[in-house]
């Protein structure tokens, strides 16, 4: 899936101002309130567009540890029963299946490293787990993004 120049300012417009509305999108990027309407509509239905909602600091709520545990598990089942048992638990953020010597990867937080135990302690608890490694996330240099996909996207369809 390709997107255009409009499509990209768009995507960029609306990540750097979460809260503006339509016809606001539509004024500053010099085209028709239906045209951006049109193009949110598209871009959410392709998939390119997952939400709308605030991004929340997760040390801001008092998680200020960020950790990445790699699990073995039991491959009777596979990994889906595992991936919902590990959803059940607030502090994994997220999980990857995963190549090489292990299975998965999470990204977990906890309000303080005694408290990365106990969820580390959930996690080996949930059926399925074998054994699970940990490292703990000194600094993000790099957070979470996309924006540079969004802006490259139409130069790639160019090439």
């Amino acid at each position: 899936m390709t997107i255009d120049e409009l499509d990209a300012r768009l995507i960029t417009l609306m990540a750097a101002e979460p809260r503006i509305g339509v016809l606001e999108c539509s004024r500053r990027l010099g085209v028709a309130r239906g045209t951006v309407q049109a193009r949110l509509d598209r871009l959410t239905a392709r998939g390119v567009i997952t939400g709308f909602g605030p991004e929340v600091d997760p040390a801001a709520l008092g998680y200020d540890v960020t950790a990445f545990v790699t699990l073995q598990i039991r491959q009777v089942s596979g990994h889906d029963p595992v991936a919902v048992q590990l959803a059940a638990i607030p502090e994994v953020l997220e999980v990857h299946t995963i190549t090489g010597g292990d299975d998965m990867h999470c990204r977990v937080v906890a309000r303080s490293n005694a408290d990365l135990q106990r969820v580390i302690d959930q996690i080996v608890d949930v059926r399925g787990v074998v054994r699970t490694s940990s490292v703990i996330a000194l600094d993000t240099p790099v957070p979470y993004r996309v924006m540079p996909l969004v802006s490259d996207a139409p130069h790639r369809a160019e090439r």
